[in-house]
């Protein structure tokens, strides 16, 4: 009851306590598997994670993904070359230089990768052009 109610539980893990609950109260897999629109296999994967693990096996694994090669002391580290050294860098160099110096070895694709969500500040999607100028001095005239 608690965990169907709380928000500070992913959404995943309150499901997952609703198809134990169900389970428990007589209904079978591939119905629970319907109301959830889920495969049944997944409903089967979490009633056998609940008698090995109990109230552990609610939760996420984890380790889940590919773990981050690149440390952020490593762009402060760029961050204080750039600014020490006062020239521009492509992405081939910085990733040639981090190899080097820091034993940090990505891609200059992925290095870009980061170097521009870090500008953007995460997932958000900054504005590639100016707006267009024309355009606001089209709406303005025609205010007048």
């Amino acid at each position: 009851m608690e965990l169907r109610v709380a928000t500070s539980v992913p959404q995943r893990t309150r499901d997952r306590a609703q198809m134990l609950r169900l389970n428990a109260q007589g209904w079978n897999s591939p119905a629970i598997a319907k109301i959830f629109e889920c495969h049944e296999h997944t409903v089967r994967a979490t009633i056998r994670r609940w008698q090995s693990d109990e109230l552990g096996g609610l939760w996420e694994a984890s380790g889940r993904g590919a773990k981050r090669k690149w440390q952020e002391t490593d762009l402060q580290y760029l961050e204080q070359c750039l600014e020490k050294e006062g020239r521009t860098y492509n992405s081939l160099q910085l990733a040639q230089k981090l190899s080097q110096s820091r034993q940090v070895k990505l891609s200059p694709e992925r290095w870009r990768h980061v170097l521009q969500k870090r500008a953007l500040g995460g997932n958000a999607r900054g504005t590639a052009i100016e707006p267009n100028k024309l355009l606001s001095t089209n709406n303005s005239n025609k205010s007048s």
